[in-house]
């Protein structure tokens, strides 16, 4: 844990010591580069991508910014502006087999890219519950997993999936279809925003990213209790991607979504979308486990989560952020048409994507998409749409949680040890209906079998950067 510890400090101080060295030098190619990399380990995709850059425009000969600012590009989804990069490396470096390879890799999803492009038609694009026939799916007879009774989710069936999950098992395709086409059903019908009373005796529980931690997600259970029509769960996005067991992660999330619809609660985290998934590792998970036909539906239930959550007209619930023009309300939420993938900006994109920052005003997002806003941009917004304050998660805290903004501002994440790297603990938030006052609850990694995080991911975000 110790060791854990370090590595999150490592790369932090890495970018403090860098950014000292570069106000006393700043026309030094090697420290815009070395800190690119402190900041792709840090996930802040649009610093790295910026410093990259600016160690070429100091050295246009230096390489390994051409490398990094490759890797900052595919992270960011812009993989024609990888590509010309990596091409870059090869050229330069023939014999480098880690940049041909990356090469390769990156070149088949621009190709991918450009023929998905030209089948795609102007017609509504037909769902893949119409080519399945569920019913006449065979459970074959050495199956003896869990199996929905009569089609329908219980809470016999939930108790005796985790456990099958937690063995390492995998449920069968037939049950997992029957969940996916139910939960689209019960999610399509649900608004953008959702809005919530939560009576003065109850309490809910707000958790942050999960991150295909499945074994930390059993640990919260065990800690706070399972779901129920009496112990209400919100769970704010990031279910996927990362933790290699996504997909028993998700299809619990969603058993418990069928079983408790209106005390169970999923809201979209910026790693329910295609090019996040295509890099980050559940769809190569479910293709792995199941068939890409199944990651295709995944991909269409995704775009119908809602949002956003509204607790009692007063706490506005999102995995991003705020806002990147001001005047947006909570009826602009309920507008948006969200079955879709996210846009590059606007009110969709900044709720998935954008970070609280100390200082006033706005500025370019570290990650490189949508923007960080500051305590004034949070007071606005919530004085405009009468709220008291905003819960967020999409960013990893070593407490598991902060509370910034004079407390309108609260991150939650609940994916403890990130990475099996970062040391940090996890947290989940009780809100109870007579006070709205948050109540904060710390928790650590539990042992999980040894499968490494990001085993299912894209090679080009498997980090063996120069």
């Amino acid at each position: 844990q110790y060791c854990c510890i370090d590595v999150l400090l490592y790369y932090e101080n890495a970018i403090k010591y860098y950014s000292e060295a570069l106000e006393l030098n700043s026309s030094n190619a090697i420290y815009y580069s070395n800190r690119s990399l402190a900041y792709l380990r840090t996930e802040c995709y649009g610093y790295a991508l910026a410093d990259a850059t600016k160690a070429l425009e100091i050295d246009k000969n230096y390489i390994k910014g051409y490398y990094r600012r490759a890797t900052s590009n595919m992270a960011l989804g812009k993989f024609k502006a990888a590509l010309k990069d990596y091409e870059t490396v090869v050229r330069v470096r023939p014999n480098d087999k880690d940049a041909r390879m990356k090469y390769q890799e990156c070149n088949k999803i621009v190709k991918q890219k450009a023929f998905e492009r030209a089948i795609a038609s102007d017609e509504t694009k037909k769902s893949v519950v119409d080519s399945l026939d569920i019913e006449n799916m065979t459970i074959e007879d050495d199956y003896v997993g869990p199996k929905l009774e009569d089609g329908k989710v219980t809470l016999k069936f939930m108790k005796e999936m985790m456990d099958w999950f937690k063995d390492q098992n995998k449920l069968h395709r037939k049950c997992a279809y029957q969940i996916l086409v139910q939960v689209k059903d019960v999610l399509s019908k649900l608004p953008s925003l959702v809005e919530i009373e939560l009576k003065e005796v109850k309490k809910i529980t707000i958790c942050g990213d999960t991150h295909g931690q499945y074994y930390d997600l059993l640990n919260i259970f065990k800690l706070n209790g399972l779901p129920s029509e009496t112990n209400p769960y919100l769970f704010n996005g990031d279910f996927v991607d990362r933790g290699s067991f996504s997909v028993e992660v998700i299809l619990t999330l969603f058993g418990f979504k069928l079983l408790y619809p209106n005390n169970f609660h999923v809201l979209r985290g910026n790693h329910e979308t295609d090019n996040m998934n295509q890099m980050y590792g559940f769809e190569g998970e479910v293709k792995a486990k199941y068939t890409g036909q199944m990651f295709q539906l995944f991909s269409e239930v995704f775009q119908w989560l809602p949002l956003a959550q509204c607790i009692n007209s007063k706490v506005l619930v999102m995995h991003g952020g705020l806002f990147s023009e001001d005047g947006v309300t909570l009826e602009d939420l309920r507008k948006i048409d969200r079955n879709r993938q996210p846009p590059d900006s606007g009110p969709m994109c900044d709720l998935l994507w954008s970070d609280p920052q100390p200082q006033n005003g706005r500025s370019v997002s570290k990650r490189g998409v949508s923007c960080q806003f500051g305590p004034d941009v949070t007071e606005r917004f919530l004085e405009q749409n009468k709220l008291d304050y905003i819960v967020r998660s999409h960013e990893v805290k070593a407490e598991g949680y902060e509370v910034t903004h004079s407390g309108k501002c609260i991150t939650v994440f609940s994916a403890p040890n990130y990475c099996d790297q970062m040391g940090n603990k996890g947290a989940y938030i009780h809100l109870r209906g007579s006070d709205l006052k948050p109540e904060f609850h710390q928790f650590t990694a539990v042992p999980h079998p040894n499968v490494k995080p990001m085993a299912y991911a894209n090679t080009l975000m498997q980090l063996g950067m120069m």
